[in-house]
């Protein structure tokens, strides 16, 4: 499990899994529950690498950043750790 704390938006934290470099197990901690649950649901078994390409600079409410980007950005921070 993956734990990455999330910076300038509603949600907290983001836990997920990696396997085979598919997406599993995503929980994002505060936020837009409905709009979260659904967004955990549809990244279930996608690519990491599309994922970010689908996610990153999505902003939110006039911010620089959004729960998607920044679960884009735990994503990169993963791959760079590989």
């Amino acid at each position: 499990m993956y734990i990455f704390s999330t910076n300038g938006v509603c949600s907290k934290e983001i836990n997920f899994d990696v396997v085979d470099n598919k997406i599993s197990n995503v929980r994002f901690l505060g936020g837009c529950e409905g709009n979260l649950q659904g967004l955990s649901r549809l990244l279930e078994g996608m690519e990491v690498d599309d994922a970010i390409e689908r996610l990153k600079g999505i902003s939110c409410g006039g911010k620089s950043t959004s729960c998607p980007d920044q679960f884009a950005a735990a994503l990169e921070k993963l791959v760079s750790n590989k």
